[in-house]
């Protein structure tokens, strides 16, 4: 159960991973909220570096090397597109002095907490960082003028791939505040879904309507 649950969760957001990157680059977009980016580089960073240190290579370990390795071709879809969207009344000579700074906050944080909370800390951080993630992907979709690097591929399996280690971590192992965590990042899934869903029909209405006149 625990296995089958974990190459659930690896499968689930590998595809994500792979559909952001495919999209990234066909529409000349990124896909993934760029402070959930930080984080998530961050956090798949730090665990690949104590694995290695450690020497310890399991299923889990394997399965963040993955997707870091992933992770850095997301990150260069925002590097490379993520200046469009930077706000227009500032200059965007403040794009890369914005990005360092957020990365570099989003590897201290990281760091600490997980040398403050120790293997609790690894659980916790990745579930508030997916949980600002749902909350981020919804703003993104709003504040956007269209949904490109964006579909419902990478929105359910972002959703199940969470949900996995929600039932893992939550119910198994019997953690209150990863159930507490994953229900709500559930809900702002399900929202997310629900909200794309409903731009990608209106789009594609209009499309419609633009091809008949």
């Amino acid at each position: 159960m625990v296995f089958s649950l974990l190459l659930i969760t690896g499968i689930c957001w590998t595809i994500a991973y792979l559909e952001l990157i495919y999209w990234g680059f066909k529409e000349k977009t990124y896909g993934m909220p760029f402070i959930a980016l930080a984080l998530n580089f961050s956090w798949e960073s730090i665990q690949s570096y104590i694995a290695l240190k450690t020497n310890t290579i399991n299923t889990e370990t394997l399965i963040v090397f993955v997707w870091l390795f992933l992770d850095f071709f997301i990150l260069c879809t925002y590097l490379l597109y993520g200046k469009r969207y930077f706000p227009k009344q500032t200059s965007t000579e403040y794009f890369m002095p914005w990005t360092i700074i957020m990365f570099i906050m989003a590897f201290v944080l990281q760091y600490f907490f997980i040398m403050e909370f120790k293997s609790l800390g690894e659980v916790y951080s990745v579930f508030i960082q997916n949980l600002i993630m749902s909350i981020l992907f919804i703003n993104m979709l709003v504040h956007r003028t269209d949904s490109k690097g964006q579909n419902l591929i990478i929105a359910i399996n972002k959703w199940i791939g969470t949900l996995a280690p929600t039932v893992l971590y939550g119910i198994i192992y019997g953690s209150k505040l990863v159930l507490a965590l994953g229900i709500f990042c559930s809900l702002f899934d399900l929202i997310y879904m629900y909200f794309l869903s409903s731009v990608k029909k209106s789009a594609n209405i209009s499309k419609q309507n633009i091809i008949r006149y």
